[in-house]
C-alpha cells in the first residue's frame, strides 16, 4: 500500500474541536480512503484583542488509488 499526506487547516469561530469535525468532514468529502488524521498545530487569529477564529492545522494520510 501507498499512501499520500496532505496538510489542511481547519477553522471554527467556537472551538479547536469544532475546527477539526470542520477539517474531518472537508477532507472526507474530497478524499477516499482516509487512514490517520494527526493534528499537529493549533491557533488561534486575533480580532481587536479577541480570539476572532479557532483553526487546527493537521496531516491527513489517505491511500493511493492505483488504477
Amino acid at each position: 500500500m501507498v499512501s499520500k499526506i496532505v496538510i489542511l487547516v481547519g477553522e471554527s469561530p467556537n472551538s479547536w474541536e469544532d475546527a477539526t469535525t470542520n477539517l474531518i468532514k472537508e477532507a472526507q468529502t474530497s478524499l477516499r480512503g482516509i487512514t490517520r488524521i494527526m493534528v499537529t498545530e493549533f491557533d488561534v487569529k486575533m480580532k481587536d484583542n479577541m480570539v476572532d477564529v479557532f483553526r487546527v492545522k493537521a496531516e491527513v494520510a489517505f491511500k493511493v488509488d492505483k488504477t
